[in-house]
């Protein structure tokens, strides 16, 4: 299948993650206890990613994901798994909405940052584009270099200067999407809670030793250097997500601070942005992004609940956003994935399905 600017991000697309199957928890807590093998879990693993990617096709989705099955996390996962990062369990997790605290497990810097060449997600990758077969596009999902950036994981003895470690971040990412690329990749997505949180009105997960405007310009540049070698055929888009965790969520706050530097200069083929509640904002924002520049995928369906929004509504609200962002650039999504985390949102698998499908439908009828 061939993929073009004009394709990518797709009128009708998701984030990535998805609910995962009793079957796979139980697999895993059968592996966690020692009641089966690595290669059973494996196994389990690559039954259920084909069933969920014969799922998407069956939706009408031109692309299709993992389900982000084989990870714990969104973005630990790939975090630990470079040089220079071990995955540990803190004192407390993240603080979420209504009192929610997340499971207790994060990384932290260890030493001298670079790409691992065995990195997993790329024999995970290669797996999955061989389920697709050339059906639909493919995509790989990873967390934003800015993640790194998060409050307690730099060692700062190790790296005292954050401009260095934020120029061996972008290097080490350099040579993970070239990695990708080799491996077939043609659509990567970032997902990066970091941005979005520049945006709300107390910055989460942060120290406090940098003003705001540095840390903008800073995951600018971040996201940009890592981006200065791309191939041209390889597609790239950041989600900027507020928290998502058991349907829970991290914190509020429109897009407008951050519009003016990132969304109009990040260098990426498209925006996925959250619009799926009043924590959102308005759509003002999005005069900021180039015309004929990347495409923003409105995530106005909630991957939160499992009712189906309604139909009007939607189409009111792409409207909307239209005043500020020509049609032709503006696509449709959930908000954020199903199941960030492997614990899963609120909603059942049917519910799940019944969204994508409502997406593949909407985008139908708005972009005939």
């Amino acid at each position: 299948m061939t993929t073009s600017i004009k394709t990518i991000p797709f009128r009708a697309d998701h984030v990535g993650s998805l609910l995962r199957p009793e079957r796979l928890h139980q697999a895993r807590k059968q592996f966690k206890e020692g009641d089966i093998t690595k290669e059973g879990l494996r196994q389990v693993e690559n039954e259920e990613i084909k069933r969920v990617v014969e799922k998407q096709i069956e939706v009408g989705l031109e692309v299709v994901s993992d389900g982000e099955f084989r990870r714990t996390w969104f973005h630990l996962d790939f975090m630990e798994h470079f040089n220079g990062f071990e995955g540990y369990v803190p004192n407390q997790g993240y603080q979420f909405a209504n009192g929610v605290e997340t499971e207790r497990y994060n990384v932290q810097n260890t030493g001298k940052i670079s790409f691992n060449p065995e990195h997993p997600f790329i024999k995970d990758f290669v797996e999955l584009n061989e389920f697709v077969g050339g059906r639909a596009v493919t995509k790989q999902t990873i967390p934003s270099p800015n993640q790194f950036f998060n409050a307690g994981i730099r060692n700062e003895n190790i790296y005292p200067d954050i401009e260095e470690y934020a120029n061996d971040l972008i290097k080490a990412y350099q040579d993970a999407i070239q990695a990708f690329y080799e491996a077939g990749v043609r659509y990567l997505q970032f997902d990066d809670v970091y941005i979005a949180g520049l945006s709300a009105p107390d910055i989460p997960f942060n120290d406090g030793q940098y003003t705001r405007d540095y840390l903008i310009d800073l995951a600018l540049r971040v996201v940009n250097g890592t981006l200065e070698n791309k191939p041209e055929d390889l597609f790239v888009t950041t989600h900027l997500c507020r928290g998502n965790y058991r349907s829970t969520w991290a914190f509020s706050g429109g897009y407008d601070i951050i519009a003016p530097t990132l969304l109009a200069k990040e260098k990426v083929d498209g925006f996925f942005l959250e619009y799926d509640d009043e924590r959102s904002g308005g759509f003002e924002p999005l005069k900021h992004i180039p015309e004929n520049g990347p495409r923003v995928v409105l995530g106005v369906i909630t991957s939160k609940n499992g009712e189906l929004e309604d139909r009007d509504t939607i189409l009111k609200r792409v409207e909307e956003a239209s005043q500020y962002i020509p049609l032709n650039q503006l696509c449709l999504s959930p908000q954020c994935g199903f199941a960030s985390t492997h614990h899963g949102n609120e909603l059942t698998e049917e519910e799940q399905w019944n969204k994508l499908k409502y997406i593949v439908d909407l985008s139908k009828e708005i972009w005939k």
